[in-house]
């Protein structure tokens, strides 16, 4: 049964991801990866108000493994930081870093606090 909540959770997050990633991308005409960004920083909110309940088992493999973990993505992060590297826009891809690490951190630690009320 927990399979079928991780499958039903990624079926959701996976389009929603990319959904949310063009729409916000389309708002930029920078190479800055806001898109990628901003689905990190969500996915983190939403798997600290997870934590913060805390959540059933069914629940935390719905939302947590499947909607979350098809939501975030570390690997488009790495591919995007190296793109950016590559293309020598060195402060895109230091600031692209530090902002994806505080922010995901702050996200997770808010949606925590957000939880425990």
């Amino acid at each position: 049964m927990t399979v079928l909540f991780v499958a039903l959770g990624a079926a959701v997050g996976a389009p929603l991801r990319y959904v949310l990633d063009r729409a916000v991308q389309r708002r930029h005409t920078t190479g800055f990866p806001f898109g990628t960004l901003t689905v990190n920083v969500v996915g983190s909110l939403v798997l600290g108000v997870l934590v913060g309940l805390p959540a059933s088992a069914g629940l935390s493999a719905l939302l947590g493994v499947g909607l979350c973990g098809a939501l975030t993505t570390y690997s488009t992060f790495g591919y995007e930081t190296f793109q950016l590297l590559r293309n020598r826009a060195y402060l895109f891809a230091g600031l692209y870093v530090v902002v994806s690490l505080f922010a995901g951190l702050g996200a997770a630690y808010l949606g925590i606090a957000i939880a425990s009320g």
